[in-house]
């Protein structure tokens, strides 16, 4: 994250910490792990009808294998019938990733577009 956050100016270590404190403080922040190992992060919050994912993170070295597609659809298991929703940073290349799992574009920020996958 912090390569495309650098790319647009907006790397700030204080701030990134600072919001990464936010979702460990509200108990939202998850490791991703399998085999006892860790290899990503993720926040979630109930967001009305939706889930509201947030901080979604793998290693590099383990992206474009599926693991990301694999966590997200046990999470739709442990909230079947619930819509989604996340904050992708612009110009990321996780947003074809999302599009992929059913999300689509519904909003925009200065730095993030907004998309949601519908309650299934």
């Amino acid at each position: 994250m912090r390569a495309h956050l650098e790319r647009i100016g907006r790397f700030d270590p204080a701030r990134r910490r600072a919001r990464m404190r936010q979702h460990l403080d509200a108990g939202s922040l998850r490791v991703i792990e399998r085999d006892g190992a860790g290899f990503g992060c993720l926040g979630l919050y109930e967001r009305g009808a939706a889930m509201e994912l947030h901080s979604f993170f793998l290693e590099p070295a383990l992206q474009g294998r599926g693991l990301g597609a694999e966590v997200f659809a046990a999470l739709r298991a442990q909230h079947p019938g619930r819509g989604w929703w996340i904050e992708v940073l612009k110009d990321s290349p996780a947003r074809r990733f999302w599009e992929r799992q059913g999300f689509v574009l519904t909003g925009e920020q200065p730095f993030d577009w907004i998309l949601e996958r519908p309650a299934a």
